[in-house]
Parts: structure tokens; sequence; C-alpha cells
């Protein structure tokens, strides 16, 4: 299977750069993957396709400011610093962007905390360690990283939020949750529809488009996650009572999905820990029903995901049909439920 394959012309205005209000509103283009067939509806609307008895299974990750400017230590040159993966108290995987960030140099915080260069890794990351935990300071001194491709200025940072986010720990946030308000939930929950949920913390690595030839080649990102047990149980009485597990985003798809991979029976089972699971085409899922999802970016292990769900074929025929009708791609954009 090449990478080229999951290659699509997406016209440049179609990439979402601001979010819309309310966060319900946006569109969502509903695919049978039985059928193929295509409904067009707007998210409010996701009610009418759950049942009673389903679940809805979210990552409640929560972004973090991780975008801090500081002054080189000598020169006060500036520099642009994205912290990646916490590795200690004092020690982050960071992108650092800047000229002459060797091994050894320092640099300064807006709050007079000191970081130096402790370890250098491929391109623009690397291991930095500072004078004292970072993380207490970062909603005083850090921004809310957003998408290389999004270029507006976002003036409330809880935007780019789920209303349900409460873990920090993400580069990035699982956007298909954007969608979700109160309204909506106090709907889905009306209709005897349940919630759960479990964690991945998303790295920026989501968005890298991926660059090896054939596909299985691709070595993905590891990304942190856990799956609670309580989720887990009602994962497990929510399938033997014969309901659907929906997942809301690939970011849950991969943690539902990497706990059942760890079971040794059907059931699911509690987990934490690091998941490197590559899904795409000719994966046999073991626990998810069904899927809310955004429109993703060409070659991603992101489109794979949803590829290898509803079939390669009826995954592009709805993206040309999203294209054709002015959907909004991307992060800020529509999205798809799939069932």
């Amino acid at each position: 299977m090449l990478t080229s394959d999951f290659d699509y012309y997406l016209p440049l205005d179609r990439i979402a750069q601001t979010p819309v209000e309310p966060r319900h509103s946006s569109r969502l283009l509903v695919l049978n993957r039985g059928s193929g067939e295509l409904e067009h509806k707007v998210f409010l609307d996701l009610t009418d396709y759950l049942h009673p008895g389903d679940l809805l299974v979210m990552n409640d990750t929560r972004v973090i400011p991780a975008r801090i400017y500081a002054k080189k230590i000598p020169g006060g040159g500036k520099i642009e610093l994205l912290l990646l993966k916490k590795k200690s108290d004092t020690v982050w995987e960071t992108l650092v962007g800047g000229k002459g960030m060797v091994k050894g140099r320092s640099f300064l915080l807006p709050n007079g905390l000191v970081g130096r260069i402790y370890q250098i890794l491929d391109g623009a990351k690397r291991l930095v360690e500072f004078s004292e935990a970072v993380e207490p300071y970062l909603t005083q001194i850090g921004n809310v990283p957003l998408p290389p491709y999004i270029h507006e200025t976002l003036n409330d940072a809880e935007r780019y939020q789920t209303i349900y986010a409460r873990n920090p720990g993400s580069a990035a946030a699982p956007t298909a949750g954007l969608h979700f308000t109160k309204e909506l939930f106090d709907n889905i929950s009306a209709k005897g529809i349940q919630f759960a949920f479990v964690e991945l913390q998303v790295g920026l690595d989501t968005f890298a488009p991926v660059t090896e030839t054939i596909v299985h080649e691709h070595r993905i990102h590891t990304e942190w996650c856990e799956l609670p047990q309580t989720t887990a149980d009602k994962i497990n009485d929510t399938r033997r009572n014969g309901g659907r597990v929906i997942a809301v985003g690939t970011t849950s798809v991969r943690t539902i999905e990497s706990a059942s991979v760890g079971s040794l029976t059907d059931r699911v089972v509690g987990f934490q820990g690091p998941t490197d699971l590559f899904i795409y085409p000719g994966y046999q899922f073991k626990t998810v029903d069904a899927m809310v999802t955004n429109f993703h970016l060409p070659r991603s292990t992101l489109l794979m995901l949803v590829s290898a769900f509803a079939g390669k074929d009826k995954v592009f025929a709805a993206y040309d049909k999203a294209v054709a009708l002015n959907y909004r791609f991307f992060s800020f954009g529509d999205a798809m439920f799939i069932y």
C-alpha cells in the first residue's frame, strides 16, 4: 500500500482558519460505511444517529500553553520553544526555533527561569532542561499552540479546547470534540446515551504527513494514553447489552483499540501507557463501532485510520463530495459521523 494512495487535492480556502459559533453549528457529513450513502447535516443533528444504549467515548485531554518565547544567554536574541513531551519535572522534549541552539546553550524565560539545551534530537527537536519545573508557570508565560496551517489569531484560547477538557498534557486538541456543546450533551443524555472518557496526550506529530513510500514502513509516533477501568466497564456493559461503542475522534479510537489489543479476552481492560498502534487499511477493529471525526490532512496517519474503518474508496468519495460542497477542513473545520 502506497502513501501516495492517501493524497488528495484540497484548495487552500477550504482550510478553516476560525471556528464557527456556536460549536454545534458546524456541518456534519454522515457516512454509512456499509452502503456508502452520504447525508449532509449540522452537528446538532448528531443525536438523530445515536440510539439509546450507545456509549460515546471522548478524550478529555487539555491542551497546555506550550509555546514560549525566550531570549538567548548571552546575546538576548529571541527564540521560540514548543514543549512537546514531559520527560521529568525539569526536562522536556521541545521544538526550538532559533539559530545557534546547540548543546549547552542557555536561554531565559519571561518569568526568570533559565533553560539549557541538554541534548540534540532530530531536526529542531531538543531535550531542554529548566532550572526548576516549568509546568506551574505555563499559564503565565505560555501560549496555546495552534496547528501550522492556521494563520488567523485566535482571540479566545478556550475555543481550542473541548468543553470537557480536564487533564493538561497535549500539544494539540482532539478536534472532533470541539463541536460539542452543553446543549448537545443534554440532548444526547436525554435520549439514554452514556458518556465515558479516556485520555490520550496529543503530540504535534499527529499533523506530520507520512514520508515513507510504503505505508507499513512508517514508524508512527508514540503517545501516552489511559483508558480507566471505569470506562472499560462501561464499554463492556454497552457491548453486552447490544449498544454501540462510538469513539469521538481518532485519539479515542487509538486508545480504545490499544486497550482492546492488550486484552487476552474479548473484554476491554483498563490500560495506561504509551501506544504506537498504527491503524491503516487491513486493520481489524476490535471494539469501535462508529466514530465522530474531522476531515484530515492528506497522507496523514489519521486519514489512514479513517480509511481502515470505513474503506478507502468510501472515505475518498466522501472527501471529494466535501470539497465540492465547500465543507471546512482540519482542526476548526466540519465533522463526519461514520457508522
